[in-house]
């Protein structure tokens, strides 16, 4: 064998691997990826899908994963967003994607989230739910987490 027709066999065998490796992560032939969203510091204990989450910094990536369909909602108006520490996954919350429509209205009544960044506040009241807005790359993303008693 010629020092050619080795660095080909292993070159082959790489791009076998990689391939196998991709298609491991995939599902239909699209791949799974999060998206950072960037970070926010949460400051209250909250429940995050009807499980506990501690108060802390947390790096926020929107998953690829959709949620159920929600009755009188389109497909790309609701996201999985997930709550990562040191690369870790610690909870996730569904997501409302702001129509343009949407924001317009929230705009009004004096809400907006600067481009690329992120606004964690108590709704009025202040001790039931907690609300991350996040506008990344021109997406609205509103999470609403109930505290934890």
């Amino acid at each position: 064998m010629t020092k050619h027709t080795v660095l080909r066999a292993v070159l082959a065998g790489v791009m076998v691997v990689t391939a196998t490796a991709v298609w491991a992560q995939t599902k239909d032939g699209v791949a799974k990826k999060a998206t950072s969203l960037g970070a926010v510091k949460i400051s209250k204990n909250v429940l995050a899908d009807g499980k506990p989450l501690a108060a802390g910094a947390y790096t926020l990536r929107v998953s690829d994963e959709l949620p159920a369909a929600v009755v009188g909602q389109s497909a790309d108006e609701a996201r999985w967003v997930e709550f990562a520490q040191a690369g870790v996954v610690k909870g996730r919350e569904m997501a409302t994607v702001l129509s343009k429509d949407a924001l317009k209205a929230m705009a009004k009544k004096g809400g907006s989230v600067a481009p690329d960044s992120a606004r964690v506040e108590l709704l009025q009241g202040g001790d039931n739910y907690l609300r991350v807005w996040v506008n990344h790359a021109g997406v609205q993303y509103l999470i609403h987490l109930t505290i934890a008693k």
